[in-house]
């Protein structure tokens, strides 16, 4: 499941969970269990500190404090497993130490207010963990349940085997960065889990987590770096797996990085954002003209190539014949706002856009013969695409929106930036061996789509002859895409491939002053040549 960094806003919890629980007269079996399962917590609580702190204990400690019998375990787990079941997403099977991905989504997301209920004497006596449980189970929230001993590696164990629910409270909407937030507004279950949840995504790279440190950039935390360096390596797992199989990239292995990516909040798409908002999670890569005019590839384009190879790579297999012309130099790569109705800023030619994800609504809304003028004048008649369906190309030129939707909702958009002459030498290399296929310098941005006409008649657009039998639009459905396969490839070609890619740089600053002044001076003895 997506792993990404976020705001610390938190969500109530739906309130269905909450819902009061109809209570029933105990029977003599009941308070009999309730009494000796109270006579077993009150003899933990008085049991050795070291029982409930890391490291080994001998086992003649652990037996003297454990009061529980074999026989009263027993007896507590009778109807148990249907009261408390697994979650869903483990199909019936109890987690091992390697958590799964659903797992490290839910617990990054909890606060110390979350409330939790733990299933009652869930661990058999006669070892440290049952010790541990039957203290810390006691507890009402995430807060509580750190305060008396557990800590985030035991709540993805329990939770993995149904031994906790969460019956409300906040929960963020993302994964806290700790090194993005107010200090004063970290609490200690925050902490914990940003530093617990580092270890583990050094881990899962191969690194230690001081590692992590190295390579990441400007304003990128040790935890975007970590989540993003795990996003790379199952891009290239994912590309090489297509070579090996002749297969096309697939919805799924997009899927799959996008909820990898681990979003940045962008301020600067203001003319996107919903009133109210200051930013929204978008990420460019390939090529950008920048706030000093410089026109360059993007910091995480060379970071994280792999990344966006397999964006652009689902596209090539998946364009339509009678669009093979189409070229883009960037891909704004967007998770989780419906944008307002909107222009995009002087883009050459038309762009194409696809949805990914797990959602209701959000579907495109296009006015393909908007001229430009005040976004309220515009007809109620428009297109509406649901890209849930298909593949839309359109004018990004033109005024498009995106209806409110639930759910998870990333979107690819592929277009050319109109100072795509401007790009180096140098970056052109780099963008052939992302995959990018570039225009030239003199290509017809109307060779897809015909110009729009305008709404108003008197400002209608005269089409230059032959441009008016074009498209305003185009929406492919899945059986319209190509259904192209290569042939299977030999472990020995799928690395030479491997090899050939572009590989990951790790500059601190790929555009400091230095590099700005030098790419200005080649600019301008180009230019006197």
């Amino acid at each position: 499941k997506r792993l990404v960094s976020g705001p610390a806003r938190a969500r109530p919890f739906p309130v269905e969970a909450m819902a009061p629980k109809v209570l029933k007269r105990p029977s003599a079996s009941t308070s009999t269990d309730k009494t000796a399962a109270a006579k077993v917590k009150q003899k933990i609580l008085k049991a050795p500190a070291a029982l409930f702190q890391k490291g080994r204990v001998d086992k003649s400690v652990v037996k003297k404090a454990t009061e529980m019998t074999r026989e009263q375990f027993v007896k507590f787990q009778e109807g148990m497993d249907a009261k408390w079941p697994l979650p869903g997403y483990m199909n019936g099977e109890k987690g091992h130490c390697h958590f799964r991905d659903e797992t490290y989504e839910r617990i990054t997301r909890w606060t110390a207010e979350t409330r939790i209920a733990y299933r009652p004497h869930a661990k058999a006596p006669g070892s440290k963990s049952h010790l541990r449980y039957e203290k810390y189970s006691s507890a009402k929230t995430v807060g509580e349940a750190l305060r008396v001993g557990s800590y985030p590696m035991d709540w993805c164990w329990d939770y993995e085997r149904g031994f906790i629910k969460v019956l409300g409270g906040p929960m963020r909407e993302e994964p806290l960065d700790v090194a993005k937030e107010d200090e004063g507004q970290v609490t200690d279950v925050d902490r914990t889990i940003a530093n617990w949840y580092v270890r583990e995504l050094a881990k899962m790279v191969g690194v230690k987590g001081s590692e992590l440190t190295t390579g990441s950039g400007v304003g990128e935390s040790t935890l975007e770096r970590g989540r993003r360096l795990l996003a790379q390596r199952e891009a290239c797992e994912r590309l090489e797996a297509a070579d090996r199989e002749g297969r096309r990239i697939n919805d799924e292995d997009v899927l799959a990085i996008l909820k990898r990516w681990p979003f940045a909040k962008n301020p600067y798409r203001k003319n996107v954002m919903q009133p109210g908002k200051t930013w929204v999670f978008s990420d460019s890569m390939g090529i950008l003209r920048d706030r000093q005019g410089d026109v360059h590839l993007t910091a995480c384009s060379r970071r994280y190539p792999q990344v966006v190879e397999l964006f652009g790579r689902w596209l090539k297999d998946h364009l339509p014949d009678d669009a093979k012309g189409f070229t883009w130099t960037t891909i704004n790569v967007n998770c989780n706002y419906a944008a307002v109705t909107h222009r995009d800023n002087g883009n050459f030619g038309p762009s194409f856009i696809k949805a990914f994800g797990e959602f209701e609504g959000g579907a495109l809304d296009y006015w393909p013969d908007d001229t430009g003028g005040i976004l309220e004048d515009l007809p109620k008649s428009k297109q509406s695409f649901d890209l849930t369906e298909g593949l839309a190309l359109f004018n990004g030129n033109c005024a498009h929106g995106v209806q409110p939707f639930k759910g998870s909702r990333y979107s690819l958009v592929y277009f050319t930036v109109a100072c795509h002459p401007l790009v180096t030498a140098e970056d052109r290399k780099k963008m052939a061996l992302l995959g990018f296929p570039l225009p030239a310098p003199d290509m017809d941005p109307h060779q897809l789509l015909r110009p729009p006409k305008g709404y108003c008649l008197k400002s209608r657009a005269a089409l230059t002859p032959g441009k008016h039998k074009l498209p305003a639009f185009r929406f492919y459905k899945p059986s319209d895409l190509p259904k192209c396969k290569s042939k299977p490839k030999s472990d020995a070609q799928v690395k030479k491939i491997a090899a050939g890619r572009y590989k990951p740089e790790t500059q601190k600053s790929f555009y400091s002053s230095e590099v700005r002044n030098a790419r200005k001076e080649e600019k301008d003895d180009f230019m006197e040549v």
